[in-house]
């Protein structure tokens, strides 16, 4: 389903060409799922229905997928490519799968009553791998014939397996190395993963260090007397960890999941020095008994009421209304940019909001200590798995790293000695002195700590590693990679990559915030486009980090509407417009290289380059209608001439208004894709555009595709006139804008943008079927945005956005 170049299929990852997916529940189907965004082969097996067809469990589960939220299918279509089957009938179909996951209840005698079940049937190279939660991949193993015990090991996916970055990959003494090597290079870069090797002990890696710090907020909290929705204030993105907090992120993955998680380490880690406090708190077990399991259920710590939020208070055993307010003081002490003060303050301060933050965060960073060496092979694989796995912007040992290693080791040795810790337990040797001590830090140079070797080790030498440029770094890390600045100004870098790289492709990135279209950054692209054809083969547009670009920089624009009028927009707008029409005929390929947010004038310079290439996970949209505006910088030229192009190709007697007509409600209802493969259903990027899954590749995959493109003679595209759809085709578009507006879903004011769209993107008001050119669509919209802009609704829509960040609809 994805289309890449053959270099984009990283060596390893081809053997694993076809998936079976045992266990067709939430997590089963859901990765089945994954596989097919990434245009895998997948089988979904379940038990034989006992009533009506015998796959009816699975094709159940498979319909399911189409109405879940957050959706885990990049289209909806997708869904019909998962192949169901059963064990009675089809075990011969797993002998044509090289990856085997089983991804049933944890339950160990299920999975073991299953693997003798489909044991038989596997194929001779076949890899067999359970996603459990954090039951022994060990004792899983076990009941598996001896020659199938070397491809078995451990691949647990977190939960949604679309949108969570993190998979554990958990080997049993048993497991061939090799192996263990396929699979990480084909989750890597076919599934985009980022993957921990993890050590084979109760929930492994994230888990063992996410539950426990959630058992350390329920006892903290207790402690402090602090509500769910001040924990959840403190706990989320002030403290760099997921907005929802901890309660909330509790209501959203279930009470009961949770307590099986809490259960499993209760029951398997008796020994564990903090053991006495891994329970669930009475009065969450009390919401489980009654059915308030969070979110699937409607209620658990909180509830939504109408459209108020209302948060369990267990004194009252009851709803009452939520209140996120914090003590200022304390806020201001997370808002402290340098890491060792912000600690230092939370420490010391007297206020009990404060206390709990230090304390939670020392817990955390005592029991990662104590058990590094039992669950990772590092510190970084720790790290990596609290970020990936549970949205913390830094793991603890980097938070603590960042903070000073001694200073908070001393302050943990203290909290330690006078009975505030959750154990007696010392920290580690290796955490007080010698290398670490000396290095401040776990992460170095040379890598990251290693407690069972007693050395740094660096990171994987997989040659799937290889293909990722500018990963974030960890904190202590340095990026060996020198690129070389070409050009470098306020508004743009443009730079190469080292060898072996290909040294002979520009890139160019932005430096504004958010990556906005500022006169500055349109002036850089002309420059880039410059030094591209004057000295290097291709020019990649690409930038160091998320998103791609949120569209024009409205907030550099309006300044001099206000003093100016229209006037002073109208070149600003003009130079928008030449901007895309020389990255259009430049004469060298320009790639542009796209990942989370191309919206507006964003999405308008990526459909004018000569090819994208895509992260799976990219969302274009022309959005400008939502502030009152039409896209302005050739997007709608753009959909006019690819309607014609694709009339052209495909059958030249149905109308073209059958082809307009998803580009114009795409822009007039301002939807932005939910993945790069529905921007290939609206039309923003093409069949013949790159997707690829893992973030990191992105640019790796983008440079050699331009080179690619270089190297076979690539040619920019010469002017030509097109066939609009003229009057006709505005009369059909506004018949149905009308029928909108009546029904409620738009508003007069949205009616009368929409028009506009309608009239720039069919040509005006010309005859069906005039040949027009590029000139003369440019003019259209630089007329229809102007207008636009001097109406004082769509000022109230712009200061609105500019204000709030959010639509304003009048």
């Amino acid at each position: 389903m994805t289309s890449s170049p053959t270099s984009a299929v990283a060596g390893g990852a081809r053997a694993l060409r076809r998936v079976a997916v045992c266990g067709a529940g939430v997590m089963g189907a859901q990765i089945a799922a994954h596989c097919v965004n990434a245009g895998i082969p997948v089988v979904l097996f379940d038990l034989p229905a006992r009533e009506g067809p015998k796959n009816g469990i699975v094709t159940r589960a498979i319909a399911n997928l189409r109405k879940m939220n957050p959706a885990p299918l990049g289209t909806p279509d997708l869904a019909d490519l998962i192949e169901p089957a059963n064990y009675e009938d089809d075990l011969d179909r797993l002998g044509q799968c090289n990856l085997v996951i089983e991804a049933i209840a944890e339950r160990l005698d299920w999975k073991q009553d299953l693997y003798r079940k489909i044991a038989p049937a596997l194929h001779p190279q076949a890899i067999i791998a359970s996603n459990t939660s954090g039951l022994s991949i060990t004792s899983l193993a076990e009941v598996l014939p001896e020659e199938l015990r070397h491809r078995f090991c451990g691949v647990h996916f977190f939960n949604p397996p679309r949108y969570m970055n993190l998979v554990e990959l958990i080997p049993t003494r048993y497991t061939q190395p090799e192996l263990l090597d396929t699979l990480e290079t084909f989750l890597v870069s076919q599934l985009g993963k980022g993957v921990v090797h993890a050590k084979d002990t109760p929930n492994f890696i994230g888990n063992r260090i996410g539950v426990f710090g959630i058992l350390s907020v329920f006892e903290q909290a207790r402690r402090f007397g602090l509500t769910y929705e001040q924990v959840d204030e403190l706990t989320g993105t002030r403290l760099g960890r997921a907005k929802s907090g901890t309660y909330r992120t509790a209501d959203v993955v279930g009470l009961d999941t949770l307590a099986h998680v809490i259960r499993t380490m209760q029951d398997h880690l008796p020994d564990d020095s903090f053991h006495e406090h891994f329970g669930l708190p009475p009065e969450v077990q009390g919401l489980i008994d009654a059915g308030a399991l969070g979110q699937k259920t409607g209620a658990g710590f909180y509830r939504k009421k109408g459209r108020e939020i209302q948060r369990f208070d267990a004194e009252q055993r009851d709803y009452v209304p939520a209140d996120r307010t914090i003590d200022p003081d304390v806020a201001a002490i997370l808002a402290v940019r340098d890491p060792a003060e912000r600690l230092r303050q939370l420490r010391e301060s007297t206020h009990p909001q404060a206390q709990f933050v230090w304390a939670v965060l020392r817990d955390t960073f005592h029991y990662s200590a104590v058990h590094l060496q039992d669950i990772a092979d590092n510190a970084r694989q720790l790290d990596l798995a609290l970020k990936w796995g549970f949205g913390h912007k830094q793991g603890p040992f980097e938070i603590w790293q960042a903070a000073g290693w001694r200073q908070v080791t001393q302050w943990i040795m203290q909290d330690i000695q006078y009975g505030k810790a959750l154990s007696s337990q010392p920290l580690p040797d290796w955490a007080t002195r010698g290398p670490v001590w000396e290095a401040q830090g776990v992460h170095t140079l040379a890598g990251s700590w290693n407690p069972a070797q007693g050395r740094f080790e660096g990171r994987s030498m997989l040659p799937v590693y290889q293909r990722q440029i500018g990963v974030p770094l960890l904190v202590g890390e340095v990026d060996p990679m020198e690129t070389h600045t070409v050009f470098e100004d306020e508004s743009v870098r443009c730079w190469t990559l080292p060898a072996p790289h290909p040294q002979d492709v520009l890139i160019v990135s932005f430096k504004t915030k958010m990556h906005t279209l500022s006169p500055g950054v349109v002036r850089g692209l002309v420059k880039a486009v410059e030094l591209a054809e004057a000295s290097y083969q291709a020019l990649v547009i690409a930038q160091t980090g998320e998103p791609f670009s949120a569209g024009a920089d409205l907030k550099a624009i309006l300044p001099l509407f206000e003093q100016r009028g229209v006037a002073a927009v109208e070149p600003i707008e003009r130079e928008m417009q030449d901007m895309v029409l020389r990255l259009r005929y430049a004469q060298v390929p320009v790639v542009a290289a796209l990942a989370g947010l191309a919206l507006g004038g964003g999405c308008e310079l990526s459909v004018h380059c000569a090819h994208r290439v895509a992260h799976f996970e990219t969302y274009i949209g022309l959005v400008e209608v939502g502030i009152g505006l039409v896209p302005g910088a050739g997007g709608l030229a753009f959909c006019a001439r690819r309607a014609a192009e694709l009339q052209a190709q495909g059958a030249p007697d149905a109308p073209l208004l059958a082809y307009l007509k998803r580009f114009a409600l795409a822009v007039a209802s301002a939807q932005v894709s939910r993945s790069a493969l529905e921007a290939r259903q609206i039309g923003y990027l093409r069949e013949s555009d790159t997707i690829v899954m893992n973030r990191h590749e992105l640019l790796y995959v983008a440079v050699r595709q331009a080179l690619a493109l270089a190297c076979a003679g690539w040619r920019p595209p010469l002017p030509r006139r097109f066939p609009v759809a003229g009057r006709d085709g505005i009369a059909t578009l506004k018949a149905q804008l009308l029928n909108m507006k009546v029904g409620g879903f738009i508003s007069d004011y949205d009616f009368r943008i929409a028009e506009q769209v309608a009239t720039v993107i069919c040509g005006g008001d010309v005859d069906p079927g005039s040949l027009v050119d590029e000139e003369w669509m440019l003019a259209q919209e630089r007329q229809a945005f102007l207008e636009l802009l001097n109406s004082p609704k769509t000022q109230e829509r712009i200061t609105g956005m500019l204000t709030t960040g959010k639509p304003v609809r009048n």
